[in-house]
């Protein structure tokens, strides 16, 4: 790809998730954020499965591999404001050190999923088996331990609705 190509590419990534973090404040008005997130993160597990099987047998070029993992980014747009909202809902009088919290984990997910790749090859495939890893554990995490079918459903506060902009 030329630097122009890889710049519409990148641009196509963001507005996925950017477009999907914006269309998160109206989906907000019919649905709880626990609903969001677990749809937000079913949708980018089977786009990490996607990706993962194209990038093995190499189906679609480059826009068999670009869909899906725009699918997972826009999928990670809608999970994002919506975790971090549920886990600060629960931890009112400890907010600012629950959201540090949150980061220091995002954070340290990152710093051990780079070099998980590198491990793995510098080809799609190793880019695959991490982003569908992290959307798996992702789901194994939300559904057995958080279970948000077990949240209570209730209309947001502003509070919320504020950490979630």
């Amino acid at each position: 790809m030329s630097e122009q190509q890889f710049a519409y590419v990148f641009a196509g990534g963001a507005v996925g998730l950017i477009g999907a973090t914006q269309l998160n404040v109206r989906l907000l008005r019919r649905w709880q954020p626990s609903q969001i997130l677990g749809f937000a993160l079913v949708v980018g597990v089977l786009g990490g499965v996607a990706l993962l099987a194209v990038a093995e047998t190499g189906f679609g070029g480059l826009w068999g591999l670009l869909i899906p993992l725009w699918i997972v980014l826009a999928a990670v747009g809608l999970a994002m404001p919506n975790a971090p909202a549920l886990a600060l809902s629960r931890h009112g009088e400890a907010a600012g050190t629950a959201a540090a919290l949150l980061g220091a984990v995002q954070f340290g997910v990152g710093a051990l999923a780079a070099p998980l790749v590198g491990v793995l090859g510098n080809g799609s495939t190793g880019m695959a088996i991490i982003v569908f890893g992290g959307m798996a554990a992702a789901n194994v995490v939300l559904w057995l331990v958080v279970r948000p079918m077990s949240l209570p459903v209730e209309e947001p506060s502003a509070d919320v609705l504020v950490a979630v902009h």
